[in-house]
């Protein structure tokens, strides 16, 4: 085979990889059937794709997708700074509100000190009331903007905003903190892998 001819399949071989990989491009990304957008704008933001994944659950079952968004020049490592950010999960199973509220409540306790956790109750508190049942299919969306707090959507519905970087800092920890939901989702959402 000719050195073109290599360079040629290689190349391609290439491209197929990353086309494949989930990594954010100018189109966006597809993850398991889900499609995220490459650029959101939030306010006076233009949020731009850093990663996306398939959170799985039991390893078998497909608990949802995921996509994070942080301004351009934000590396994945500074997203739980006081930064701009926004998070969308698609679900694929249904979920009771109630459950969101036990996950979330469990979830940020198990990532924050108990002086935190405390000071932080009243706004999870405020988030877990905010909450609805979710279908197979729907999705719901943080938003944090540093100075307003954190706004929590149901599909395309905006249900709420609760204050605080503190707050947003241990709600967005489940995902992209040191002890996240789930290290490799976390990496990929990130846009470390």
């Amino acid at each position: 085979m000719n050195t073109i001819k290599l360079k040629l399949l290689t190349t391609a071989f290439i491209f197929i990889l990353l086309a494949g990989s989930g990594e954010s491009n100018s189109r966006g990304v597809s993850v398991d059937g889900t499609n995220f957008a490459p650029l959101v704008n939030i306010i006076d933001n233009q949020l731009h794709l850093k990663g996306a994944a398939l959170l799985r659950y039991l390893v078998f079952i497909k608990a949802y997708a995921g996509a994070l968004y942080l301004p351009e020049g934000v590396d994945g490592s500074h997203a739980l700074e006081d930064t701009p950010k926004h998070l969308v999960l698609e679900y694929r199973v249904a979920i009771s509100a109630a459950d969101f509220a036990d996950a979330t409540a469990r979830k940020i306790k198990d990532s924050v000190n108990s002086e935190t956790y405390l000071k932080i109750q009243p706004h999870i508190q405020s988030l877990n009331q905010l909450y609805r049942d979710v279908q197979a299919g729907d999705r719901y969306s943080l938003t944090y903007i540093p100075g307003k707090g954190t706004q929590l959507t149901y599909n395309t519905t905006p249900l709420g905003t609760v204050e605080g970087s503190d707050f947003s800092r241990a709600l967005f920890s489940i995902w992209i903190g040191d002890n996240p939901i789930d290290r490799t989702f976390r990496d990929k959402l990130m846009g470390k892998i």
